[in-house]
């Protein structure tokens, strides 16, 4: 269980994180979504015991994070641009990462080749960034760590292979019970691995929820009148966004789902359609909601 608790960071003038708090459970998979400058990256490296925090409290298990050798290496950290020593091979990085992790497993290491299939033997500097990457998920999950923490993990790997990394993340999380928590601007990847999303936005969480329940919250409606959209409808209801065409109005709003369908059937709608929602849907409307929204710039 790693358990934040009111969480402050600066840099100078910077307010990076300003009382942020966050618990995530052993063997979720949580994401980590935000604007850009949102503090993601700050929030991971004082996760991680890069950073240490100003204020507040970060605990794994009742442990403190900072200074911690022993906890340390129980986990994986893959930065948004993973770093390799120069003139190194991918088997002289598992050396290093041998004598450094007390956990690390050769056979696994060896195993996972088969999944990487790239040659151990290659100067890792003469790698495309993708397959750096990979590099860097091949050494990460040959230690077998308890708590893995991604920044942009998946950024310049093709699809093939991006499937085939969530997949031996999967694995891991339902064999072994691993914690996961990623930072992405991909909301479509982590719409598609997370169980828990918390949304970052100026130094501030502003929701932490189970994905289901953030998508039972919010919902996006069409629904149409042979007599145009009565002025009254949107009235008592907390609507995110909303574009008319016509008769035909697409909106999306929070709140329960049965009361929301009650509203709107009490108006005799000509239709009335539930359509699908996507957490980036979701996520431009929270974003709107606390004033970060898409502008007309040029007319």
């Amino acid at each position: 269980m790693i358990e934040v608790e009111g969480v402050s960071k600066r840099f100078q003038e910077i307010e990076a994180l300003n009382s942020v708090t966050l618990a995530v459970k052993k063997g979720s998979i949580y994401g980590l979504a935000g604007t850009n400058g949102a503090g993601k990256t700050t929030l991971l490296k004082i996760l991680t015991g890069v950073y240490r925090q100003d204020s507040g409290q970060v605990k794994y298990d009742g442990e403190n994070i900072f200074e911690n050798n022993d906890l340390k290496a129980r986990i994986v950290f893959i930065p948004d641009n993973p770093y390799f020593f120069t003139n190194y091979t991918i088997d002289d990085m598992a050396n290093f990462y041998r004598r450094i992790y007390p956990r690390w497993e050769q056979g696994r290491y060896l195993k996972l080749r088969e999944a990487f299939n790239i040659d151990m033997k290659r100067r890792i500097r003469t790698l495309s960034k993708g397959m750096q990457r990979q590099v860097a998920f091949w050494l990460g999950l040959s230690i077998a760590p308890d708590i893995m923490m991604l920044d942009e993990p998946l950024d310049g790997l093709d699809p093939v292979m991006r499937q085939k990394v969530k997949n031996l993340i999967i694995q891991d999380v339902a064999e072994r019970e691993m914690t996961v928590i990623i930072s992405s601007h991909n909301l479509r990847e982590l719409e598609d691995v997370c169980d828990v999303i918390g949304i970052l936005h100026q130094g501030k969480m502003l929701i932490q929820k189970d994905l289901d329940d953030l998508r039972a919250d919010v919902h996006k409606i069409q629904v149409a009148f042979s007599d145009g959209v009565p002025e009254s409808l949107l009235q008592d209801m907390q609507t995110l966004r909303q574009e008319r065409k016509g008769n035909v109005l697409i909106m999306v709003v929070r709140g329960s789902h049965d009361e929301t369908v009650r509203r709107i059937q009490s108006f005799n709608p000509a239709i009335l359609d539930i359509l699908p929602l996507t957490l980036e849907e979701i996520f431009i409307c929270e974003m709107g909601d606390c004033g970060y929204e898409i502008k007309n710039i040029l007319y």
